[in-house]
């Protein structure tokens, strides 16, 4: 395998699922599925088995014995370097919210047009999030109400006015090099200005740094969903 190449895994009770999405991913270059799990359970307890991590996984939420949101709750914890895109049926915004929270990097409805989940998998494992309008206007209405707002021991006015404009492009989706390239700044510049950030916000991931700028208003959500459509 290429050392570009996405591995990835699917936790998900419906065989069918499993397979239709075993042989979307077959078609595509620089991702490979390496494992399938029917719950949690399974995938948790081969965890401990693993020789290489995978890089990220398709997680359903609604499963037997261990469900998705437990299973990824456990994941991010133990695991945070692995990158959880939840998979459901179910798309209310609090479920949403609930499972950005809970350390997923990406929500997507079953019902999404294949190319989306492709180019969801590859901006997770590139940029550490991919969050589609849906999303982005569920974490507007539920972190900028003030009863939900998460407690930091920073504010906006720690934050210095370039980790700012670093902020800001992240949340519009840049990688670390496109970023570099609009700051006329290093990509080492660029991480270490993300770690500042991990540390100020008490973020564990990058999708934590955009629920931050959110429910912080750093950033304006209206713009956001313009890049997105």
């Amino acid at each position: 395998m290429e050392k570009d190449t996405i591995h990835l895994m699917i936790v998900d009770d419906e065989a069918l699922f499993r397979q239709g999405i075993s042989l979307l991913i077959e078609r595509e270059k620089g991702i490979v599925l390496v494992r399938d799990f029917s719950n949690g359970r399974e995938l948790l307890d081969a965890f401990i088995t693993f020789e290489k991590l995978p890089d990220v996984i398709l997680m359903d939420l609604n499963m037997p014995e261990v469900n998705g949101v437990e299973a990824t709750k456990e994941i991010h914890i133990k695991y945070p370097q692995v990158k959880i895109i939840a998979l459901t049926s179910y798309n209310t915004k609090a479920f949403i919210v609930n499972m950005i929270q809970s350390g997923a990097c990406s929500f997507l409805k079953k019902n999404s047009n294949p190319s989306e989940l492709v180019n969801a998998i590859k901006e997770v494992h590139q940029k550490g999030f991919y969050y589609n309008i849906e999303v982005m206007e569920a974490l507007h209405q539920n972190l900028t109400e003030p009863k939900k707002r998460v407690s930091s021991i920073f504010d906006a006015n720690h934050i210095s006015k370039r980790e700012k404009e670093v902020l800001e492009l992240i949340c519009q989706q840049y990688s670390t090099p496109e970023i570099a390239e609009q700051l006329f700044i290093s990509s080492r510049t660029v991480e270490g200005h993300r770690n500042n950030l991990l540390l100020k916000t008490g973020a564990k991931n990058t999708a934590g740094l955009v629920v931050y700028a959110i429910e912080s208003k750093i950033v304006d959500t209206n713009y956001l969903k313009g890049r997105l459509d």
